[in-house]
């Protein structure tokens, strides 16, 4: 916006003044920059105080560390990364392993994201094994994908290795 005569000066040191609060970071931010790879993923800002400086990195980082701390703050994610989802699956995992009973609830949060088209498989054949569930009760669906997830090789990022003799 550039100053000519007889214009207003408030809207001008407004737009001054957001600038400058966008740059040093004060403002906050509810999604990634249109450029990046996950522009369609973008959260409720009453629950995420991400500022607006950090790099798309840092975000999805700073996200991913409030789902691990509080993990049903990812009903508040619309269309959440694979590593936001890989966080989730930890939380679920931890539970499982913990015997603090299913994660039912965490995993109602997993079948929602997938409802939208745009949510990318944090896991190969995650979406079509949600999708094989569409129409039954959501407890049925909840079993169905932790047997999926129980199933897979490797699950939830922990790799089997042999040990040599």
């Amino acid at each position: 916006m550039r100053y000519t005569a007889g214009m207003p000066l408030m809207p001008l040191f407004l737009d001054l003044l957001s600038r400058a609060s966008h740059a040093l970071g004060f403002e906050t931010v509810d999604r990634f920059p249109a450029h990046h790879a996950y522009a369609r993923t973008h959260w409720d800002r009453a629950y995420f105080d991400i500022a607006s400086d950090l790099k798309p990195d840092a975000i999805e980082r700073s996200l991913c560390a409030s789902i691990a701390n509080t993990p049903s703050v990812f009903a508040h994610i619309a269309n959440p990364t694979p590593a936001m989802q890989r966080t989730l699956l930890g939380v679920i995992d931890t539970r499982l392993r913990r015997s603090c009973g299913a994660p039912s609830d965490l995993v109602m949060l997993l079948i929602e994201a997938y409802r939208s088209p745009y949510t990318l498989e944090a896991r190969p054949g995650l979406r079509a094994a949600i999708e094989a569930t569409q129409g039954q009760d959501m407890r049925e669906r909840v079993h169905a994908v932790l047997a999926f997830l129980g199933a897979m090789p490797a699950a939830f990022d922990v790799i089997d290795v042999e040990a040599k003799d």
